[in-house]
């Protein structure tokens, strides 16, 4: 037996981050079937998945314990009981790693804008090829001239000037994926929700998932889903459908800024 009772763990973790830990365990074990784990059908099910009972007899803690997990009550798990509940509901690796941030997360101050130092703004605006800056809450920062050409990200409002709000909200954006915008946005959520559930309960995170719930049904929908994704090593092609340019084929890069870890520069290379 892991943990048996809410005393065990680390300090109590924030409301929010108890509440995401809660939901994402959730959406994992509804994932699951029987079968899958090795355990009989038995009785008819009245919800897909697992009942909460089996998953905590295979990550061996008490059901009591782990219910109040699921529902975002004040415990905190240990390390070992993360890893055993990663087990049990077969998390991948970036789900492993998500589970463990989220129990990790500690006290924290409310979000603040990032501000770019000018070193870094000074190499964005040296380069030629598309680049910029984004900070925690994916808002686009700073960004230079070969951006602009391409992405106009000069003529957004200020306050529309954020990666997911162009990507979910823009019909110029989805015209600008064209095929591959469902993917891509996918992608993004999976993304985004790696980081969002550290943020859970600020109003800066919270007001931006809400605006993008009311505004984009894909968005609604598949922000319930709750996948998550390691948004490191992200890069790769990308093909895109300029309106003045047409096709425009890309290697585009991140990379977490020294300066400031909470920045992040993006550099697209043009592919002849």
């Amino acid at each position: 037996m892991v943990e048996s009772s809410p005393a065990a763990g680390p300090a109590q973790l924030p409301d929010g981050s108890r509440s995401e830990l809660g939901r994402f365990l959730r959406s994992r074990r509804e994932k699951l079937t029987p079968e899958l784990v090795g355990l009989a059908e038995g009785r008819r099910r009245r919800a897909p998945g697992l009942r909460r009972e089996e998953v905590a007899e295979l990550a061996g803690i008490g059901v009591d314990w782990y219910i109040r997990l699921e529902q975002g009550r004040a415990v905190s798990p240990s390390r070992t009981t993360i890893d055993s509940l990663a087990r049990a509901l077969r998390l991948d690796q970036a789900e492993h790693a998500h589970l463990q941030a989220l129990a990790a997360n500690g006290s924290r101050r409310p979000f603040q804008p990032e501000t770019v130092p000018e070193p870094l703004q000074r190499v964005v605006e040296s380069l030629n090829q598309p680049a910029y800056i984004t900070g925690r809450r994916w808002d686009i920062l700073a960004w230079n001239a070969a951006a602009a050409g391409v992405f106009a990200f000069d003529r957004l409002r200020a306050g529309d000037r954020n990666i997911l709000v162009c990507m979910f909200t823009s019909p110029a954006t989805r015209r600008f994926f064209g095929a591959g915008w469902e993917a891509a946005a996918r992608r993004m959520i999976a993304n985004f929700r790696a980081t969002y559930d550290l943020w859970a309960g600020d109003p800066a995170f919270t007001s931006l998932v809400e605006r993008l719930r009311c505004d984009s049904p894909e968005f609604a929908t598949w922000w319930e889903a709750h996948e998550v994704r390691s948004g490191s090593g992200s890069g790769g092609p990308k093909t895109v459908e300029h309106p003045r340019q047409g096709t425009l084929r890309f290697e585009h890069a991140s990379f977490q800024a020294s300066l400031d870890p909470a920045l992040r520069l993006v550099i697209y290379t043009p592919v002849r």
